[in-house]
């Protein structure tokens, strides 16, 4: 009897143990799902680790962070390599040919120019906050800002060169030369420091502090009663289902047309497919990273296809084809009034 007492006392505080055990499994499995992602390896984690997590704010828009931990000396040599026009084929076109840094990052042509007069086949984005882009390109085929170096500098369109032809005018330029052994350490100018200097520049161009960022942290008095009413059209029409987070798009793909044909109107440039090019897979058909509308003011014209010049138009075609709504021009012009406070202030880097 005492014999079948101890086996059912064993049994019973062995299914208690059992049971302290898995509750501790599911705890450690809880907390590991909480653990922000290890980003050490990862470039444009490291830039969205800027945003402050205590941020006090109920809006699908978060306020722009400041740039930290970046490296001066490498934003200086970026930024002296993103205006030399060495690093193409021809020594004709630099980075600031397309990203004209004083008017917003962008060049404000329909489709930008490259050596021998070549031109592109999607209009070029601001280079602005670009770092806070979790994809890089319309089509979001570089995942980094080091890998779409790649895509301007081997592009026949753009700057039409190689790695190999621009590291030895690198590796023969005195100060190009001293500089990255000053830098880097290393004896030869290399193709992954080159992209480590560019990248690193970029990423500290960020226009901080625009009006709308302010209101959001704030400060009542920093929109008018017509940006505030701006945006509140521009939530409730449901833009900010796409044009949301720190940079107010980048961060997702979606297809253009989706209420109504967009390329049903278009005579030319109907052949680019978006996402379809890198995929191959039919959902990705005419699917395009949403861009970034801080300081959307300062680079028209928009689109990927660079087809219309005026933010009015712009806002226009959006509400038609992607929300399935004609908005009137007061809420047109309206809308217009809020994104006008989205333009945030010289980077120091510039100043």
């Amino acid at each position: 009897m005492q014999k079948k007492q101890f086996k059912q006392g064993t049994k019973f505080y062995l299914f208690i143990v059992l049971g302290i055990v898995w509750i501790c499994i599911l705890a450690g499995l809880m907390v590991l799902q909480n653990i922000p992602p290890e980003i050490k390896d990862d470039p444009t984690l490291k830039t969205l680790a800027w945003i402050p997590r205590d941020i006090n704010n109920q809006e699908p828009i978060t306020p722009l962070p400041n740039p930290s931990g970046l490296d001066s000396d490498k934003i200086a040599l970026g930024f002296k390599l993103f205006k030399d026009p060495i690093l193409s084929h021809d020594n004709s076109i630099a980075c600031t040919d397309c990203h004209d840094l004083q008017h917003g990052g962008a060049d404000h042509v329909k489709f930008s120019f490259g050596i021998n007069h070549a031109v592109g086949r999607r209009n070029t984005p601001t280079v602005f906050n670009s770092g806070f882009n979790y994809r890089q390109f319309w089509d979001g085929r570089a995942s980094t800002l080091e890998e779409q170096i790649d895509g301007p500098i081997l592009n026949p369109l753009e700057m039409g060169s190689s790695w190999e032809e621009m590291l030895i005018k690198l590796n023969a330029s005195k100060y190009y030369a001293e500089q990255f052994q000053r830098i880097y350490g290393s004896k030869k100018v290399t193709a992954d420091n080159v992209r480590d200097a560019i990248a690193t520049f970029e990423r500290s161009l960020v226009m901080t502090n625009s009006r709308f960022d302010k209101w959001l942290k704030g400060d009542s008095n920093a929109l008018s009663t017509r940006e505030k009413e701006g945006y509140r059209l521009f939530k409730s029409y449901g833009c900010s289902s796409c044009h949301q987070g720190v940079n107010i798009g980048g961060n997702m793909f979606e297809r253009i047309g989706v209420f109504r044909d967009y390329y049903e109107e278009k005579s030319e440039n109907v052949s680019d497919m978006g996402r379809f090019e890198i995929t191959g897979l039919e959902d990705s058909r005419h699917e395009f990273k949403v861009p970034s509308l801080r300081n959307v003011t300062l680079t028209k014209p928009y689109f990927h296809d660079g087809s219309v010049e005026t933010l009015h138009d712009a806002i226009d075609i959006m509400a038609i084809h992607q929300l399935g709504v004609k908005l009137s021009n007061s809420e047109i012009e309206t809308i217009e009034d809020f994104l006008n406070s989205l333009v945030g202030e010289m980077p120091e880097a510039l100043k």
